[in-house]
């Protein structure tokens, strides 16, 4: 197969020599390969300033990383041939690490499968597509997946807003067999019921998998908020870890519903109380009633997702945990995370800091946790390593 070379500017293929795989627009060399001459999702062979093969990869005319490296070895490319070389080598990681098949098993670049996602529950598959390179291998996606792990069902939910930025729509689609509406999965022996088509994202959030299980030391006998909770992960485990009570706190009525439901099933309904409220709004109503908790746990979506909100959204962390220390107890815990990228985890600290200075307690950072091992970090490419958990100690001056 002869590909269309994409040529960049000089100098500009360092990065990519260090590792990275992402070429922006204005490294090209526009003048000798022009993009309006590409579709999006066409391979590509990258080469530089002098023509010399870097590898090959797709490329996007319309997106501002505007081609991905997939190899390079100018012999191979994104095919389904290499699909399933590297599905089996994500496959082998995962089979290393966990005893039952429920994780993480494609995490985009780190898995040299660049616009890729995809989520394991048994032999049910969820994926997400966030590139038009991936969006054209959709078909041969499936079939490197069938033949990697015979799954039973096979969901695309490809419905995130970041596909805008590639010039793709949303939708949500079975690709294989019949997918249930939920599923039961096993975390650290507590049973949750995971929406897989309306969830947020994929469904469930394995990456705070490790995180989750250090709570578990944190909760016996204490009274845990659980902020922003989704499904109850953090809470529920927090009630079977022996919580004498736990308030989770979400503004969606679907994961309200699933609280409620997971509690159930893990029969700790007695012990877990469950509201529908904006996470501001219920920390200044319980500030107000001087309301008082040994454990805040805080795990919000993304307030910083672009560079241009990283003002705005680093106030909002300040601010919410800020609100979530008022509402400890003299000698409490703060579990708080961030999965901004932009927001690192200096500054996650820093916030910390403030925050307990502003309310004038003393503050000691006792843990500090990252992201799951199914969620592998690229050493070159920094925005991988995303998410930063903190367990904070609050005592009085």
């Amino acid at each position: 197969m002869t590909l269309a070379p994409l040529r960049l500017n000089k100098n500009e293929e360092r990065r990519l020599r260090a590792g990275h795989v992402w070429v922006f627009s204005n490294e090209v060399d526009t003048k000798l390969t022009p993009l309006t001459q590409f579709e999006p999702g066409q391979p590509v062979l990258i080469e530089d300033a002098a023509g010399h093969a870097l590898g090959t990869g797709y490329v996007n005319p319309h997106a501002l990383i505007c081609a991905r490296l997939v190899s390079r070895d100018p012999k191979y490319t994104l095919d389904q041939s290499l699909l399933t070389h590297r599905l089996k080598v994500a496959l082998s990681l995962r089979d290393r690490l966990f005893d039952t098949p429920y994780y993480r098993l494609a995490f985009g670049d780190s898995d040299g499968l660049s616009g890729l996602v995809v989520d394991r529950y048994g032999d049910v598959l969820v994926a997400q597509i966030a590139t038009a390179g991936m969006e054209r291998l959709k078909n041969e996606i499936v079939a490197a997946l069938v033949k990697v792990l015979r799954p039973s069902a096979i969901l695309f939910r490809n419905d995130t807003s970041g596909r805008e930025l590639e010039g793709l729509t949303g939708y949500v689609e079975t690709a294989l067999g019949e997918v249930p509406e939920s599923i039961v999965l096993e975390e650290n022996s507590v049973k949750f019921a995971v929406p897989l088509h309306t969830g947020q994202k994929t469904g469930w959030f394995y990456d705070q998998r490790p995180n989750r299980t250090r709570l578990r030391h944190y909760v016996k006998g204490l009274r845990v908020l659980d902020v922003f909770s989704y499904l109850g992960a953090w809470g529920v485990q927090a009630a079977v870890a022996g919580a004498e009570s736990v308030l989770c706190v979400d503004s969606s009525p679907k994961a309200v519903e699933g609280i409620a439901h997971n509690a159930t099933l893990n029969d700790v309904a007695a012990r877990v109380r469950v509201e529908r409220e904006d996470a501001f709004d219920l920390l200044r109503r319980l500030r107000a009633a001087r309301e008082r908790f040994d454990v805040v746990v805080l795990d919000p979506p993304a307030f910083i997702k672009r560079k241009k909100d990283i003002k705005e959204g680093t106030q909002a962390y300040q601010r919410l945990n800020q609100m979530a220390m008022q509402v400890l107890s003299k000698d409490g815990f703060l579990v708080s995370s961030s999965c901004s990228y932009h927001l690192d985890r200096d500054s996650l600290r820093d916030i910390l800091l403030k925050s307990s200075r502003h309310i004038d307690r003393y503050l000691e950072i006792v843990e500090q946790g990252h992201q799951g091992p199914d969620h592998p970090m690229h050493p070159a490419i920094t925005e991988t390593a995303y998410l930063k958990t903190m367990f904070a100690r609050l005592l009085p001056n």
